[in-house]
C-alpha cells in the first residue's frame, strides 16, 4: 500500500512536471534577463566611480565638475538609480517564487511512512498544492476560495495534500472549456471539513458506484491510472 501510495504520488508529479517546469522557467527567465541588465548598470556605475576618483585625485577637483556632470548624463545614472531597486526586488520575488514551488514539491513527494501524525495547517496544505497544480488550471479555471477559521489538525500533511491534488486535477479535467472550482473549508461539530467543487461535466450515474475502485477510470487510456480516488479514499479513511 505504501508503495502504491508513493508511486501514485510520483505519477501525479510526473504528470505535472511540464507545468511545474513552466512555472519555474517564467521567473528564472526574467531573473536571467535582469542579471544581464544589472551587469550593464554595474559597468556604468564603476565607470562613474572611476570618473569621480580621477576628479578627486586632480590638483583642482572643481575644474572637473563639468566633465563629471557630462559623464553622469551620458551614462544615464539617474535612470539607473531609479531602476536598480526595482530590478533587484523583481529578481528576489522571482527566486522566492521558484523556492516556494521547489519546497512545495519536496513536501509533496515526501514519503513519511513511519512518521507520527502532526498538527498541521490545512489551508497551507491546500495553497501549496494549488501552487503545484496551478499551471494545469490557470487557463480555464476561475478559482473561488471560501476558507473558514480552522484549528490545526493532527494528520500526515503530505498525504492530505495528495488527496487535495487528486481532487483538484480531477476537477480541472472535468472542465472542458472554462469553469469554476470552489474551495471551501470549515468546522462542523468538532470536525474540520474541506470541500472541492467544480462546474464541470460531473460523474456519470453508472460510474458512481465504482469511483473508489483501484484502476477504475472514466478517462481515455493513458491519461488516468484509476488510482487517484482509490488512494484518496484510503488516506481519508486512515485519518478517520
Amino acid at each position: 500500500q505504501a508503495q502504491l501510495l508513493q508511486s501514485d504520488r510520483m505519477a501525479s508529479i510526473g504528470q505535472l512536471a511540464a507545468g511545474v517546469a513552466h512555472e519555474i522557467n517564467n521567473p528564472i527567465g526574467y531573473v536571467h534577463s535582469n542579471i544581464g541588465t544589472l551587469q550593464e548598470y554595474m559597468g556604468a556605475l564603476l565607470a562613474m566611480i572611476e570618473c569621480h576618483e580621477n576628479a578627486l585625485a586632480a590638483e583642482d577637483p572643481g575644474a572637473h565638475r563639468e566633465a563629471v556632470r557630462t559623464k553622469r548624463e551620458r551614462l544615464d545614472i539617474e535612470f539607473i538609480i531609479g531602476d536598480l531597486p526595482k530590478l533587484l526586488s523583481e529578481s528576489r520575488e522571482g527566486i522566492e517564487r521558484v523556492t516556494k514551488i521547489v519546497q512545495d514539491l519536496k513536501e509533496f513527494s515526501h514519503v513519511g511512512r513511519d512518521e507520527q501524525m502532526r498538527a498541521a495547517d490545512l489551508h497551507k496544505g491546500l495553497d501549496s498544492t494549488l501552487n503545484i497544480v496551478w499551471n494545469e488550471l490557470k487557463y480555464k479555471v476561475q478559482l473561488e476560495k471560501h476558507y473558514g477559521e480552522l484549528p490545526l489538525v493532527e494528520c500526515h500533511a503530505s498525504e492530505l495534500n495528495q488527496v487535495f491534488m487528486n481532487l483538484l486535477i480531477n476537477a480541472g479535467q472535468a472542465i472542458a472549456e472554462r469553469g469554476t472550482i470552489v474551495l471551501a473549508t470549515g468546522v462542523d461539530e468538532g470536525r474540520v471539513w474541506v470541500s472541492i467543487a467544480d462546474s464541470g461535466c460531473g460523474i456519470p450515474e453508472d460510474a458512481m458506484q465504482r469511483i473508489f475502485d483501484p484502476f477504475f477510470t472514466t478517462k481515455p487510456i493513458g491519461s488516468g491510472t484509476g488510482l487517484g480516488l482509490a488512494i484518496a479514499y484510503r488516506i481519508v479513511a486512515k485519518h478517520h
